[in-house]
């Protein structure tokens, strides 16, 4: 995590703490959907989320996976009777700071500190959106999935004898619905990775065993942690 997007944060919960609702929320749980209006703005202090959206045919997509110290601002900011762009959800037990949106943004407006600090935190989720498109857009599907991989090792890698942890219980459906495929397609070419030797899968979690090779076959550019993440 950036110093920027940790100073925003923080910023966030010096300002919030005293006077607004800490809320636990049970593991699968919809903390809003898509299109319902915008009351609340939230600082995840600890657990899972997925951000995402429903297709009309009924798929579901994961946009990214966010972790403790996270900020879930969705919405056009500044707009009158906003309303949530995409659904989020809980993948483990969460503990949230709920803040009243109209004061997050009258706070913004009149902190100069505040804002040059949520410029830097957007300009970087912007970047690490772009990366995200350019990999499912120019490796594919199987690129795609290569470069997912990679980028849930950076935001929950743990290294171990056998090689990267990535320490996030995850189905293949799951894995399909953050790289925008299918289950099918994706078991297939984790069959051949975990054939080849490149990954393993025990107990919903995946072991990266030999990182160089996905990061050979997306052209890896090497970017910061800040930007290759699933947040």
């Amino acid at each position: 995590m950036s110093d920027f997007n940790i100073s925003f944060y923080s910023l966030l919960i010096q300002q919030f703490i005293a006077n607004e609702r800490i809320v636990h929320i049970k593991a699968d749980t919809i903390l809003f959907q898509e299109k319902d209006p915008v009351d609340y703005i939230y600082l995840l202090m600890s657990g899972n989320l997925a951000l995402g959206r429903h297709h009309i045919k009924g798929k579901e997509f994961i946009l990214k996976i966010l972790k403790d110290e996270e900020i879930i601002i969705e919405y056009q900011l500044f707009k009158d009777n906003p309303s949530y762009h995409f659904f989020v959800k809980t993948l483990s037990d969460c503990e949230l700071l709920k803040i009243k949106r109209e004061q997050f943004e009258e706070y913004l407006l009149n902190d100069k500190k505040l804002l040059a600090s949520l410029t830097s935190w957007l300009s970087t989720r912007y970047l690490k959106a772009q990366m995200k498109c350019q990999d499912l857009i120019i490796n594919g599907k199987k690129g795609g999935l290569y470069s997912m991989l990679i980028r849930l090792a950076n935001s929950y890698g743990v290294r171990t004898e056998d090689g990267i942890l990535i320490d996030l219980i995850l189905t293949h459906q799951e894995l399909a619905n953050l790289t925008f495929g299918t289950r099918e397609v994706v078991q297939r070419l984790l069959k051949e990775l975990r054939e080849d030797g490149i990954i393993s899968y025990e107990n919903q979690k995946f072991i990266i065993k030999d990182m160089s090779h996905l990061k050979k076959e997306v052209d890896c550019q090497h970017c910061p942690i800040e930007i290759c993440g699933v947040n």
